[in-house]
């Protein structure tokens, strides 16, 4: 039997040393891409012992990455985005900007050529979307405004730094890079192909792509084949990857990313990301093995200097940049460290770039070593920092009186304009929340006459609340002073609308200590708060998705039914 089987044992080994490592990483209390990088480490020509297949690990890697950037696509909302665009856009893009500066400056101090310099800073300038995520669920703050500004961020990076893999292969020669072969193209005719095949490539998803996957999955749907559906979701994930970069000359990353967002415009969005998500998990794995495959260890003896100054940037310069950032727009200090502790660290888009800029030869191997070993560490380091959050946010307030003045700072949104119509403010309904059920139920209380005051931590939607002459206060209604500010005092009932997003037994505590007649409407998925309020002769809990709306409105309504409905033009102003 020949066993001359390089594909088979590259799988078999990384496979089995990231599940190893994996779990250890995962016992003691940091990401699982860590153990999976000590895998590929291990497996690696730098160290003894088997060594896998660089080329084949390559190659499974470029499937990875297809697959990790599908998964993207598919969870990519324009619509969340939008929502904290004021402050994730410009937060990001200045925030990349420092963070490259600062490695450009490291690799101009190390007598780097600029352009490796530029790749150097810019591998260093983007946060991990994967590594986020786990952090923000395991902590159950996604679906917080802090979790949401994050995320923006980091959706806002994640296109940025696709826009510079499509940028950067042409423009390789001019930064120092392979030059171009003689007879080539000139730059700016390079630059304006790239640029107009992606154009035409992101033209024809919109249009064609938008219409034909989701028709594909319904009639795959229809023969009732499971595995046909997965077939049929990571065949159109690799199959428009390739397709990008045969015929578009657009990157695997970029192309799969697109296939991704398309899809999520089909009613079969959640079920691909379900049955899809074993194999982009198991080739994501290869993906981060491969990259381990390439690191140095030696540069952690060799250059110690080196990999602190680079640990340092990741840390701490782009965690100091984003705190600056956010508290310059006027957002609590607790959003701040939050935001700050998500940015403080380096993944797969990292390793994409310093991956490209290897490739064109624009920067040395030590940078892919430097970035692995500022990767490894700011994830290991990561999850302390989410966990330092409260008690640092407690002393810094307890230590500081300039900081407690700032997190009591003066915020025209924290209260109700003076002009406020009286009947906001006597028998009201408090709506904390204005997401999907939030929005309807505040809309069936307008169509009913009933005076709603929606508590919103989304800065951003309680100004677009208030432009379109609705009562609206943001901040974290677990605050005493948000839900005084609301006026729930004189309030007749407190609906929260949003599940896990604020510390729900703190805010009925408060509501009940100014009220103590108010009536509670919760929604909730927790136990605890389930039991909270189970004996309460006051309030109410709903808990299945079914109930949500049909229940929550129609328990609200019945209380209010004895109000008069309300005019055309106050109904019309709930969408």
């Amino acid at each position: 039997m020949d066993h001359n089987i390089p594909l088979i044992t590259t799988i078999a080994a990384g496979f089995g040393m990231a599940l190893i490592f994996g779990f250890i990483a995962e016992r003691v209390k940091v990401p699982a891409l860590v153990g999976y990088l000590v895998a590929g480490i291990l497996i690696g020509p730098a160290t003894p012992g088997f060594v896998a297949d660089v080329h084949i690990a390559s190659q499974l890697s470029e499937i990875g990455v297809m697959l990790l950037m599908f998964g993207v696509g598919l969870h990519f909302s324009l619509n969340d985005l939008m929502a904290v665009k004021r402050i994730a856009i410009p937060g990001a893009l200045v925030q990349m900007s420092l963070a490259t500066l600062l490695g450009m400056g490291l690799a101009w101090w190390w007598d780097w050529s600029w352009g490796a310099g530029l790749v150097f800073g810019l591998s260093l300038s983007c946060a991990s979307t994967v590594v986020l995520l786990k952090a923000l669920e395991a902590r159950g703050v996604l679906d917080t405004m802090n979790g949401r500004i994050a995320v923006g961020w980091l959706v806002v990076e994640d296109l940025v730094t696709v826009l510079v893999l499509v940028l950067l292969p042409p423009m390789a020669g001019m930064l120092g890079g392979t030059p171009a072969a003689e007879g080539a193209a000139p730059l700016w005719r390079t630059i304006g192909q790239t640029l107009l095949g992606v154009s035409a490539f992101i033209a024809l998803m919109l249009i064609v792509g938008r219409r034909a996957l989701p028709w594909m999955l319904w009639q795959v749907t229809r023969t009732g084949s499971r595995e046909l559906f997965t077939l049929a979701v990571v065949a159109s994930a690799i199959g428009i990857a390739y397709g990008a970069a045969a015929l578009f000359n657009v990157s695997f990353a970029l192309g799969a990313f697109f296939a991704g967002m398309v899809m999520r415009e089909s009613e079969f969005s959640h079920r691909a990301a379900q049955e899809s998500l074993p194999l982009r998990d198991a080739f994501s794995v290869l993906f981060f093995v491969s990259v381990g495959m390439l690191f140095e260890p030696a540069i952690l003896v060799q250059e110690p200097v080196r990999v602190l100054s680079v640990v340092a940037i990741i840390i701490a310069g782009k965690a100091l940049a984003a705190l600056v950032l956010v508290l310059a727009f006027r957002y609590p200090l607790n959003t701040a460290l939050t935001v700050s502790a998500s940015l403080a660290q380096i993944g797969e888009f990292s390793f994409i770039l310093a991956g490209l800029g290897l490739s064109l030869g624009l920067m040395p191997a030590e940078g892919m070593s430097l970035v692995l070993a500022g990767a490894l560490i700011s994830m290991a380091l990561n999850p302390l920092l989410f966990a330092g959050i409260a008690p640092f946010h407690r002393w810094l307030l307890g230590r500081s009186a300039w900081l407690r003045r700032l997190e009591r700072r003066d915020d025209p949104s924290a209260g109700l304009p003076v002009s406020t119509e009286p009947h906001y403010l006597q028998g009201q309904v408090v709506l904390v929340g204005y997401g999907q059920v939030g929005r309807r139920i505040a809309g069936a209380l307008a169509a009913r006459g009933i005076p709603c005051v929606v508590a919103e931590q989304n800065r951003e939607l309680v100004e677009d609340l208030r432009s379109q002459g609705l009562a609206a206060v943001s901040g974290n209604a677990a605050d005493a002073s948000v839900l005084i500010q609301a006026h729930i005092a004189n309030a007749a009932m407190l609906v929260v609308a949003t599940p896990g997003s604020i510390d729900v037994r703190q805010m009925v505590d408060t509501a009940r200590a100014l009220n103590p007649a108010i009536e509670i409407v919760l929604r909730t998925h927790s136990r605890d708060e389930l039991e909270l309020l189970r004996n309460d002769r006051m309030g109410t809990v709903f808990q299945a998705e079914e109930e949500l709306v049909r229940g929550m409105t129609g328990h609200i309504l019945q209380r209010f039914d004895s109000r008069p409905a309300a005019s055309p033009a106050t109904a019309a102003r709930h969408p």
